[in-house]
C-alpha cells in the first residue's frame, strides 16, 4: 500500500464510514460505476427545504472511494443543492488541476492528485453527488 496516498487520516476517514449504508426515505439517489477498476457507488439523499439533511452511501470500492463517499456524508448536511454542486467542482478542481482543497477537511486528498489513476477513485462519490441533485 501507497503511503504517501494512504495516510492515517485517510485511512481513519474510510473507516469511520460516515454515513454507510443505504438511507430510507431519500428524495434523491444516484448510483455511479467506474468500469475501468470495478468501483460502484451510490449515494443517498435526504432534501428538505432545500437543503441537505441526510448522506447514505453504498461503496463497493477502493478505501479512497470509501474515504470520499464518508467525507460527502460529513460535509454536505446543512448545504443547498448549489453549495453541494460547488463542494464537487472544488475536489474535481483540485484533482485534475492541482487546486486547493475547497475545504480544510478535504485537505486528506492532497496526495492522490498527484496519481493520476487513482483521482476517479475520489471523484466517484462527488460524481454520484451531482447526479443525486439533477433536478434540485
Amino acid at each position: 500500500m501507497n503511503t504517501a496516498l494512504y495516510h492515517d487520516a485517510l485511512v481513519a476517514k474510510a473507516r469511520a464510514a460516515v454515513g454507510k449504508g443505504r438511507l430510507e426515505n431519500a428524495t434523491a439517489t444516484a448510483r455511479l460505476d467506474n468500469p475501468l477498476c470495478g468501483d460502484r457507488v451510490t449515494i443517498d439523499l435526504r432534501l428538505e427545504d432545500g437543503k441537505i439533511t441526510a448522506v447514505g452511501h453504498e461503496v463497493k470500492g477502493c478505501l479512497l472511494c470509501e474515504a470520499a463517499a464518508a467525507s460527502i456524508a460529513e460535509l454536505t448536511p446543512g448545504k443547498t443543492a448549489a453549495e453541494a454542486r460547488e463542494l464537487a467542482a472544488g475536489i474535481s478542481a483540485m484533482m485534475k488541476d492541482g487546486a486547493g482543497p475547497p475545504l480544510p477537511a478535504l485537505a486528506i486528498f492532497t496526495p492522490v492528485s498527484q496519481a493520476k489513476s487513482r483521482r476517479d477513485c475520489v471523484l466517484l462519490p462527488f460524481g454520484a453527488l451531482i447526479k443525486a441533485l439533477t433536478g434540485f
